[in-house]
């Protein structure tokens, strides 16, 4: 290199044979090509031996691979083996074509990255759709392997609480003056509970150290549309939380959205139908109250105190609702008997998560007249959705 170096703007490089080099790069010579020793032969690894080109017998001197190790054999064969440059587990690796914490996406290339943190590197494709091809091939392995995974987890837990998903994710940093845009986060659905990690837990009391935790049924997801993107990342959705925080995450691949989509309605579904009813205190006339939302009977208002049942309506029998983005809930019930529209108006402490908690619910009841599919398309449309802060907008 130094002579390369010294050696002016004009380089003339001339090509011989050389009878030593295939000792050193570890090639057979031809045959009548006298064996001489070389003192640059080693048991190092060459660029070929790396390429996965083998004896086909393991010599007792280990040391040397010269051409005067090698046994004078007429069957002596090269034969192709697969040489492990770097060995990546895929179960619950994560893999990104985007810069890390940006949004910009690199050209035809990504990066695999495994759960104790060794890195592919940069992995270049030739085009778009072999890119593509890759990625799919490695969430497919990936996805299988956690779904194997899951179903050895979920024997040492009981029947409420068995994972439903986990997966990685990228979180959008609220703070936008910060350099980096995303962080990898590690979601899982169990039970009742959607958990956020910083890394994927691997024994029980790592489900302790989650870095938040969320009732499934108190939370709304929103799978975001093109217009509802913040940047250049294509593949989002929103966690809005029972405090009324908003969660944003991304995800490379539209079947890990679609995935993650109908794994939340799934968790969500199986939590309403398992706890049936959820009770919130409010406050009407300056009075202590209770609202029950059941998933048989609808919602039930009582006093606290007495526990005497104020009103009492079906699901069928709400029209709308409406809040002030505060505390307060106004709905428009149906009477049964008049067709009159009743207005009740309550006030809660939990906003969000009483609205969060109807739209479970209303959901949930929706998907049982559906059994073939929970989460399909009709179920979205007949279900209750957001609108402005925490409205509820109901169309069937």
């Amino acid at each position: 290199v130094q002579v390369l170096r010294n050696a002016g703007e004009e380089v003339t490089l001339t090509v011989s044979f050389l009878k030593r080099a295939p000792a050193f790069l570890k090639l057979p010579l031809n045959e009548d090509c006298a064996c001489a020793p070389s003192d640059q032969s080693s048991g190092t690894s060459s660029p070929l031996c790396d390429s996965g080109l083998h004896l086909n017998y393991h010599p007792n001197n280990t040391d040397t691979l010269s051409c005067s190790s090698w046994p004078a054999s007429p069957g002596l064969r090269w034969e192709k083996r697969w040489c492990d440059l770097r060995l990546i587990p895929l179960l619950h690796s994560r893999f990104s074509q985007y810069l890390p914490g940006s949004d910009l996406c690199r050209q035809n290339a990504f990066q695999v990255i495994a759960v104790d943190g060794v890195c592919s590197g940069i992995i270049q494709c030739l085009s778009a759709e072999d890119s593509i091809d890759w990625l799919q091939a490695i969430a497919s392995n990936i996805s299988n392997l956690t779904k194997h995974n899951i179903k050895k987890i979920n024997r040492n837990f009981p029947i409420n609480q068995q994972i439903v998903y986990m997966g990685w994710t990228e979180e959008r940093e609220q703070d936008s003056l910060q350099d980096r845009m995303y962080t990898p986060k590690f979601l899982a659905l169990r039970g009742s509970s959607l958990y956020k990690f910083i890394a994927p837990p691997v024994t029980t009391w790592d489900w302790t150290r989650a870095e938040k935790t969320f009732s499934v049924y108190e939370i709304m997801c929103k799978i975001l549309k093109d217009s509802d993107l913040l940047d250049r990342r294509k593949y989002c959705f929103s966690v809005q939380s029972e405090s009324g925080e908003d969660l944003y995450f991304s995800v490379e691949l539209e079947s890990d959205l679609t995935l993650w989509e109908k794994a939340f309605q799934t968790a969500t579904f199986l939590e309403v139908e398992r706890i049936q009813c959820k009770t919130y205190a409010c406050v009407l006339e300056s009075h202590l109250m209770g609202l029950t939302i059941d998933f048989s009977m609808g919602f039930v208002c009582f006093d606290a105190a007495t526990k005497a049942v104020l009103w009492r309506y079906k699901f069928s029998q709400l029209k709308g609702s409406s809040d002030d983005g505060k505390s307060k809930i106004k709905f428009l019930f149906q009477n049964q008997d008049t067709k009159q529209i009743e207005a009740k108006e309550l006030e809660f402490s939990n906003l969000f998560a009483v609205l969060h908690c109807i739209h479970s619910f209303f959901a949930a009841k929706v998907a049982c007249l559906d059994p073939l599919y929970v989460g399909s398309q009709a179920t979205a449309s007949a279900a209750p959705t957001t609108s402005g802060t925490g409205k509820l907008k109901y169309t069937t």
